[in-house]
């Protein structure tokens, strides 16, 4: 496996908040990316702390050749981790308080993808030349629209398109998503912040990635939300066989 990342501030924030972070385990990869959100420095407090407490937590726990449902629970666990210490550390401290973040961890292994979400940063699996998400946003319009309370189409600029429903560290208990995918030789996943999925169409992200070599499509992608304005933190990770 092999895993290609990028995280670039954009064109309007002053401080990345992002966090990516990606690991080789008996040939297996496991990436994660975080978005942070809170005050001054909490956001990028969050997400580092996040992603440091999720390999910690899963490299202690990682036994080579694990059964399906042992790295769900480990890779769940290792999510509860991060809420934990982000959670405390809020908690103990006013000046972070309110800090959270989201996230979106992946493991791939030979013909399997196992992926974590909190929050709306999302995974992508590009087979066969197409582009899919795999995950579901954890947002006030994402709930909106599987209520049929409002039509796709309003998503993109109602009010509350930001505001999420849930997130790593804000409260005492995470309920993360999981989604086990199976996948051919030929795959690449692509987990990514709002800073590139929340401007950039699917269908334009799949082209850079299909016009790009691996090593080059990092900065392709980051350079695809750049041109669309750059208004938010963007960061990958790419993983392919």
């Amino acid at each position: 496996m092999r895993c290609a990342t990028a995280t670039d501030v954009g064109l309007i924030r002053e401080e990345n908040q992002d966090e990516v972070l990606a690991k080789e385990y008996y040939g297996c990869m496991l990436a994660a990316v975080c978005d942070g959100m809170g005050g001054e420095n909490c956001g990028s407090q969050a997400s580092q702390l996040a992603v440091r407490e999720i390999f910690d937590h899963f490299s202690a726990g990682y036994e080579q050749n694990m059964s399906a449902d042992a790295l769900r629970a480990l890779m769940l666990s290792s999510v509860s981790a991060a809420n934990n210490i982000i959670y405390t550390t809020a908690k103990m401290d006013y000046q972070s308080y309110g800090m959270g973040t989201t996230c979106v961890m992946a493991f791939a292994e030979p013909g399997w993808l196992s992926v974590v979400n909190v929050g709306d940063s999302r995974a992508y699996l590009v087979e066969n030349g197409q582009i899919r998400q795999i995950t579901s946003d954890h947002t006030v319009v994402n709930l909106l629209y599987q209520q049929g309370r409002i039509e796709l189409e309003e998503m993109e600029d109602h009010p509350q398109r930001n505001m999420l429903t849930r997130a790593v560290g804000v409260e005492r208990i995470v309920r993360p998503d999981y989604y086990r995918v199976p996948c051919k030789e030929d795959f690449m996943l692509l987990l990514c912040s709002d800073g590139l999925s929340g401007c950039c169409p699917e269908e334009e992200i799949l082209e850079v990635m299909q016009n790009s070599s691996f090593a080059a499509m990092p900065q392709a992608l980051v350079d695809l939300a750049l041109s669309k304005g750059g208004r938010d933190n963007i960061s990958l990770a790419i993983i392919t066989d």
